[in-house]
């Protein structure tokens, strides 16, 4: 059974820096898609950074710039590296693995087609 655990979630003041990782249990990261993706209360779930089938990274157009999304192999670990956060990225953060997906059609949750999605961790960003 394979499970994708994340971690790294806190609470921060605004401009503060947290790193996100996601470590899979009976699955290895491979060259299909895999990303981070976020759901705020209220709202549907939203791309932030991914990276497609043919290693390239996309960015929600929100973390452009901020964010930062790396895939260590030999430690089976997706990062995502989060800088100068906002009150606006406060949400419960998702990884996501076994995408087919090329380019910014990843960032739809749907339509990056990943096949296997963690459980979540909360960031919370207080001005």
């Amino acid at each position: 059974q394979v499970r994708l655990v994340e971690s790294g979630g806190g609470s921060v003041q605004s401009g503060g820096s947290l790193r996100l990782s996601c470590v899979p249990s009976g699955y290895t990261y491979s060259r299909y898609a895999v990303g981070w993706f976020r759901q705020a209360a209220g709202r549907e779930r939203e791309g932030v950074a991914v990276i497609d089938i043919d290693g390239v990274t996309s960015y929600a157009d929100s973390v452009k710039g901020r964010f930062t999304i790396s895939r260590d192999n030999a430690k089976n670990t997706l990062y995502l590296e989060m800088n100068s956060l906002k009150p606006e990225d406060t949400a419960m953060y998702y990884c996501a693995a076994e995408g087919y997906c090329s380019g910014s059609w990843c960032l739809d949750p749907l339509g990056g087609k990943f096949g296997f999605w963690g459980q979540g961790t909360q960031v919370t960003v207080s001005s």
